[in-house]
């Protein structure tokens, strides 16, 4: 007899569970040909894996959008729905927030506003752990033990009927099973990211039957979710768009309780999703053209401009500002593809020597990372980091040290955002790796309103504004842990692999692949994408305007 350490029994768990995927793919994929160049440039329709039918409510007037050849249900959201709060929440009197990282402060606000609002008793309540040094902070925002919306997590946890479960993603595979069992009979799991049903899968495990789990996932940052939802109380409301997803219903009432828990939280509309494919969009998306994906086009793009002769201002001009402040902001209101139509014909010559060395490459790490996420490594690396940090054998460290955003800082401080140039290069750049980003996730069976929302919407509405307003570091780490770690991950790797592959195709004279630019042009997502467009935030985020969120800056 011999007992298993924890880590090597996790080590053992997570390879089952890679052999079973393996398994549960077909061992034919393994040795199947090597895809030919056309099947880099996808067309297809989304596949899902687990079809989701036209979800229903009761309460929330449901509204069907096509987003290309699919058509899709979502409630659109705003303040006048906010008398509507009591009638989704029946039969819940204290909503229990635990955690104080990214989005906790925002989700907690706004449903203490949103509720007061309605006129509602509900109360919200944050749980912290004993000893936590967030106390203060959230005592600020004017959460009290006394008044009984402050309290020790596991206290919080027994008492809500509606459990939101905020704390990082590392710490609830730890601690997941005591709050399942601390939560009291009858009460609503929520959750925002689909991570823990990653990591219950990879060890065989499951929610227990008894109970609601239900996810509401804003698609953006903490920060961004409260600023949007103070900026927009003048005009019925603004705030991230919000995916969620009823994955276990015993009460009968989990939609429409998920539905008002994002309506509370500012949504200015809502579309459904898994919590599979929610996790599995949302941790590879983050790496990808969100986060990690742009600090490496940023940087690479820097370094390749003054080579060519740039200084080092108008090198950082033309590469981070242009897609901060030139590129982003027209895809936000009018489109992917409105940023090569506008172009001069000169500049779309450029555009297309840039995107045509650069989606393949993009795509061959996209595709990696996907498949990382998908199988549960990618889940593995977030926890083996969580632990390496808790024991001081790893840390999250500063981000905006190089002299890229050094530089940045000086443009930023004499900035004149009007005279921003839209570098046609470093357009076909970014917009390459977005829309190879956007091609692996409908290879993959995710829904058009889950693709757009992961690989556009989020990108240009919620994170480049924080890159804008105070460089890489500001937006990267007022994310979760599992996106802050996974994007110093994954940006080396683009930044490699475009550096070798596509700057130097280039470089070299390499043709322009026209089967590339055809399918750029004709792509399906772009109606989609426009459509989506008139759903926006009904005011851009403004970073500078005064807000009750907590920022971080990692110093």
């Amino acid at each position: 007899t011999f007992v298993l350490s924890p880590k090597v029994e996790l080590d053992m768990k997570f390879s089952l569970f890679a052999v079973t995927a393996a398994l549960a793919t077909g061992l034919t994929g393994a040795f199947a040909p090597v895809a030919s160049p056309r099947a880099f440039m996808s067309h297809a329709a989304p596949r899902r894996s687990a079809p989701l039918s036209a979800f229903t409510s009761n309460i929330f007037e449901t509204t069907e959008v096509k987003l290309a050849e699919t058509t899709e249900t979502i409630v659109k959201g705003g303040r006048d729905l906010f008398p509507l709060l009591p009638k989704a929440f029946e039969g819940i009197s204290k909503i229990g927030v635990i955690g104080w990282g990214s989005q906790a402060p925002a989700q907690a606000q706004n449903l203490k506003d949103s509720l007061a609002v309605a006129g509602s008793d509900i109360t919200v309540s944050i749980g912290l752990r004993e000893g936590s040094s967030s106390f203060a902070e959230a005592r600020e925002q004017g959460f009290s033990e006394e008044g009984g919306t402050l309290g020790e997590m596991w206290s919080v946890v027994a008492e809500s009927d509606l459990v939101i479960l905020l704390i990082s993603d590392a710490a609830q595979s730890k601690l997941y099973q005591k709050v399942f069992d601390t939560m009291k009979p009858g009460a609503t799991l929520g959750l925002s990211h689909g991570f823990l049903l990653g990591y219950l899968d990879s060890i065989g495990e499951a929610f227990p039957p008894d109970m609601d789990v239900i996810l509401v996932a804003p698609k953006g940052m903490g920060p961004s979710v409260r600023r949007l939802y103070e900026q927009g109380k003048e005009v019925n409301g603004a705030g991230i768009n919000s995916s969620f997803a009823v994955h276990q219903n015993k009460s009968g009432k989990a939609t429409e309780v998920a539905l008002g828990w994002g309506i509370a939280v500012g949504a200015p509309f809502m579309f459904e999703t898994t919590l599979r494919d929610e996790y599995k969009s949302d941790i590879y998306g983050e790496r990808g053209i969100l986060l990690g994906a742009v600090h490496a086009i940023v940087e690479g793009l820097y370094r390749r401009y003054q080579k060519q002769g740039m200084t080092a201002e108008d090198a950082f001009l033309n590469s981070a500002e242009s897609i901060t402040g030139a590129i982003t902001k027209k895809i936000s209101t009018r489109g992917i593809k409105a940023v090569y139509d506008d172009m001069s014909e000169e500049d779309k010559k450029v555009f297309e020597k840039a995107y045509s060395a650069s989606y393949s490459p993009s795509k061959e790490i996209l595709q990696e990372c996907y498949d990382e996420v998908a199988c549960g490594n990618e889940i593995r690396s977030v926890i083996m980091q969580g632990d390496r940090v808790n024991s001081g054998k790893g840390f999250i460290g500063k981000i905006d040290g190089t002299d890229t955003w050094q530089v940045g800082e000086r443009v930023r401080a004499s900035r004149d955002d009007d005279k921003i140039p839209l570098n046609p290069f470093t357009a076909g750049v970014y917009v390459a790796t977005m829309m190879a980003q956007i091609d692996v996730l409908l290879e993959g069976g995710h829904s058009y309103s889950e693709v757009i929302n992961e690989s556009v919407i989020e990108a240009v509405d919620s994170l480049a504004p924080y890159m804008h307003y105070r460089g890489v570091a500001f937006m990267v780490d007022n994310c979760s842990f599992t996106a802050k770690w996974g994007s110093r991950k994954w940006a080396p790797r683009f930044d490699y692999i475009l550096d070798q592959l596509a700057y130097t195709a280039v470089d070299n004279g390499a043709p322009v692949d026209q089967t590339k630019i055809d399918a750029f042009t004709g792509h399906r997502v772009h109606q989609a994408v426009e459509e989506c467009c008139k759903l926006r935030p009904s005011v851009d985020i403004s970073c500078t305007a005064p807000t009750s969120t907590k920022e971080i800056v990692i110093k």
